[in-house]
């Protein structure tokens, strides 16, 4: 199931993925993570509901770009010292290069 996250309007949004929040690093790894063998393209990771617009945007995330995509955050898992969550990052990526060979 995909994390959800409850902001006001689309600017508090935009600001949380500009200060690269925990709660969007850690829905969009874990479902890589939990979808590292599957056939599925996109999955669902993230829903976010915008209060003031009365909207919910699903955020997806594309199996071409699970490697990019766990390089990306896992710079703000460090920085969280969620260092277990750091380690299986790793093992994903080594595992994902492996396979594309």
């Amino acid at each position: 199931m995909a994390t959800e996250i409850s902001v006001f309007d689309s600017d508090e949004f935009e600001e949380l993925v500009s200060n690269r929040d925990v709660r969007i690093s850690k829905a969009l790894v874990e479902t890589i993570l939990k979808n590292l063998k599957g056939r599925k393209r996109h999955l669902h990771a993230l829903s976010v509901l915008v209060e003031q617009e009365q909207t919910i945007y699903d955020i997806t995330v594309d199996r071409e770009e699970f490697i990019t995509t766990l390089n990306q955050n896992l710079p703000v898992l460090e920085e969280n010292e969620d260092y277990e969550t750091c380690a299986d990052i790793i093992k994903a990526i080594n595992f994902l290069k492996n396979t594309k060979k």
